[in-house]
């Protein structure tokens, strides 16, 4: 249980460490930091894929009970979650680096509220924040708690994740749409005269 868990602890940390640096980032105010941040979570992103689909690969070509099987027989949950944000979150992450690079010749340069509806965006945090929550299944079993165990148990879990990954996904497209409203540019005035009624 212990060696299953010490393979397991690490996949966790990087998924959830992701989920929180991308929830941050639509609330930085500066480029500087945005980027910087950015490329954390670009390492994140990809430190998390890689170190699921290790432990995915070593689970596949195991043979038997050792504790990489058991480690990747719980991350099966979090595979689907992971290859979206393989797929989906990292082209996004890497163009809002490069976006928030094109001001890099000024730094103290308020980030405009493009980039911070891209760094809203659901695809860039919600990928992230599901497959950490994806995890906790096989953290919880490897910790000794067998969720399948009791029907009575598994339900009520099963509707609790579900519940967090709907509200989790509400947030992301409500803060989205908010950024998104406000880099809008202005609707010009009409030029034409105000006075006199045109036929």
């Amino acid at each position: 249980m212990e060696s299953q868990l010490t393979i397991l602890l690490p996949v966790a940390a990087v998924w959830l460490a992701a989920g929180v640096v991308a929830d941050g980032l639509p609330r930085l105010r500066s480029t500087r930091m945005l980027r910087r941040r950015t490329g954390w979570l670009l390492v994140l992103a990809l430190t998390g894929v890689a170190l699921t689909a290790a432990v995915l690969g070593g689970g596949l070509l195991s043979a038997g009970t050792a504790p990489v099987d058991r480690a990747a027989a719980g991350l099966t949950l979090a595979a689907g979650p992971a290859l979206v944000a393989a797929v989906c979150s990292v082209r996004r992450i890497r163009r809002l680096w490069a976006g928030a690079g094109a001001f890099a010749s000024a730094p103290a340069t308020p980030a405009p509220h493009g980039l911070r509806a891209a760094a809203a965006h659901p695809l860039v945090g919600l990928p992230l924040q599901v497959t950490a929550l994806a995890t906790v299944p096989a953290l919880i079993a490897a910790a000794g708690a067998d969720l399948g165990a009791d029907p009575g148990v598994t339900g009520p879990a099963i509707t609790v994740g579900a519940l967090a990954v709907i509200a989790i996904g509400v947030r992301h497209a409500l803060r989205h749409n908010r950024f998104a409203e406000r880099a809008q540019p202005a609707v010009a005035g009409s030029t034409r005269a105000a006075g006199a009624l045109h036929v």
